[in-house]
């Protein structure tokens, strides 16, 4: 397997401002702390922890929005990342112009663009609402178009940041249908999300991390993380996560 992402002993410490920054140790707990991980093509990894544990900025760090304090982050040459996240960004422009948009910032003609964009709604079902104003849309649309723009853009490694949290059952099971579709069509692809959704992890995971005050405690296959004769003896806390008595 050839290693996507390799992260080294990194750190993120955020200053008052909310930026990342050093020197701020003293008055400010690190948001991650001599995190260390490598991420091989095809894995579908699940991020799971507490409010606050440190998911969100670990996928911000994955994907470059976030630069670490310490340590270092290595992508492999030429990786193109997209993120998902939990309530996606609409434009006020039609849907097919918001695929295209964001095909066109990254140098793709324009024509071009147009046509990748139309190409790339087929498969999300969104044909018919290729003319809506995307931000009209309900929000199990809106995460299906957000697919639809990361699928576009053709990436080896996804990232999704709780992507389902704020839709009802019924949309769930269609984001959640799509990124198994996804990871299917294309194998060698990367799939990294955080979700507090474990029956969601256990259907969409090959692996679990679990995180606890900015470190990763426990980094397992899907089916040791939720094996009862596994958990608990490598680390209790992340057993009492997973029974819903740490939150």
């Amino acid at each position: 397997m050839t290693s996507q992402v390799q992260i080294s002993q990194a750190g993120v410490q955020f200053g008052p401002d909310g930026r990342s920054r050093t020197g701020w140790r003293a008055q400010h707990p690190a948001a991650l702390q001599a995190v260390s991980l490598r991420i091989e093509q095809g894995e579908r990894v699940a991020l799971v922890g507490a409010n606050g544990a440190g998911k969100s900025t670990l996928l911000r760090l994955l994907h470059g929005l976030l630069s670490p304090t310490e340590g270092r982050v290595q992508l492999h040459s030429g990786l193109r990342l997209a993120m998902l996240f939990q309530r996606p960004h609409m434009l006020r422009m039609r849907v097919d112009s918001q695929l295209a948009l964001g095909l066109w910032l990254r140098g793709m003609p324009w024509r071009q663009a147009r046509q990748r964009a139309l190409e790339a709604l087929a498969p999300f079902g969104l044909q018919e609402l290729a003319a809506r104003k995307a931000h009209t849309l309900s929000g199990g649309q809106q995460q299906r178009v957000a697919m639809a723009q990361a699928w576009a853009l053709e990436p080896q490694m996804l990232l999704l940041d709780e992507p389902t949290a704020s839709l009802d059952p019924h949309a769930k099971s269609e984001v959640e249908g799509l990124l198994q579709a996804f990871a299917h069509s294309r194998p060698q692809a990367s799939l990294v999300f955080a979700s507090h959704n474990l029956g969601q992890v256990k259907r969409l995971a090959t692996r679990v991390l679990y995180l606890e005050r900015g470190r990763i405690l426990v980094d397992l296959p899907v089916s040791d993380f939720f094996d009862a004769g596994v958990l608990p003896a490598l680390c209790p806390s992340a057993y009492l996560f997973l029974k819903g008595e740490l939150s």
